[in-house]
């Protein structure tokens, strides 16, 4: 999400945004996917593949997971970013490219440099402008703006009407401990979409991991239900300017079940000298 923010703040928004896992790929078939190959450039290559670099010519790329790259597949992104010059595999043509590169890893990478397993080189060339997010456990507020953001885009490609979640199931998105960060939230909520019945997404629609909370750690202090509910309300009504009818909606809820909470948490506008 941060990498799209990017591209699309930048003048190079009405240009592609392209997105490659390095994780997902093996090594022999990452290269393809990186810089594309030509017909016959190994067994299996019937056709010339255009690779995620040239299809983002002009606008920006997003390496996720990074950290996960070969080093034959290193030395090739170090040349890219320092000559944004390449070859596809099996080709000779030299072609040239003009792309912003944006990674994402979460792995220690500069560990990853002293333990030898990441070119020096190539770590400062990425690391430019770091950006550092929290792991989602520690940023808990985050959690119902961005489940709120994933299930309006799976509910649309879905062609659902979901308004929001049960104020069971947003306790359960609050009170888990998301070791997998945001990724994990948004596979949860597109799942709990895929199961959804009603206007609502339930508590039973939730991955059973979720509506079990066994992505607590035993060591974990985490702020009680009540806690992290009443944390929220008051963000909420602070980032609506305490107009209590858009919190309700920010909130999923109901104005008269927003008022029932304001009541229970003794919660009030802060009064103005």
């Amino acid at each position: 999400m941060v990498a799209r923010a990017i591209h699309r703040r930048s003048p190079r928004h009405n240009k592609p945004f392209v997105v490659i896992n390095c994780s997902a790929y093996p090594a022999t078939l990452l290269e393809s996917e990186l810089f594309g190959h030509e017909k016959g450039a190994f067994t299996g290559a019937i056709r010339q593949k255009i690779g995620r670099f040239e299809q983002a010519h002009g606008g920006t790329v997003f390496l996720d997971e990074i950290g996960e790259i070969a080093p034959s597949a290193q030395i090739k992104l170090l040349r890219v970013i320092q000559s944004h010059r390449f070859e596809r595999l099996g080709g000779e043509k030299t072609l040239a490219v003009d792309v912003r590169i944006v990674a994402a890893t979460n792995k220690d990478l500069l560990q990853e440099v002293k333990d030898g397993h990441f070119r020096e080189d190539l770590y400062y060339r990425l690391n430019v402008i770091p950006i550092n997010l929290p792991p989602l456990k520690e940023r808990p507020n985050d959690v119902p703006l961005l489940a709120r953001y994933f299930l309006s885009r799976f509910a649309k490609e879905q062609d659902k009407k979901i308004q929001g979640f049960t104020s069971e199931a947003m306790r359960l998105l609050l009170d888990y401990n998301w070791p997998g960060n945001v990724r994990e939230l948004e596979n949860s909520i597109e799942h709990a979409t895929v199961l959804a019945k009603g206007g609502r997404i339930e508590a039973s629609d939730l991955p059973a991991i979720v509506q079990t909370q066994t992505g607590h750690t035993l060591t974990d202090r985490l702020p009680t239900i009540e806690e992290q509910e009443r944390n929220l309300l008051v963000e909420t009504l602070e980032q609506c300017g305490w107009v209590k009818k858009e919190a309700a909606q920010h909130l999923g809820i109901s104005r008269t079940a927003l008022y029932d909470k304001l009541k229970r948490y003794q919660i009030s506008k802060p009064t103005t000298h």
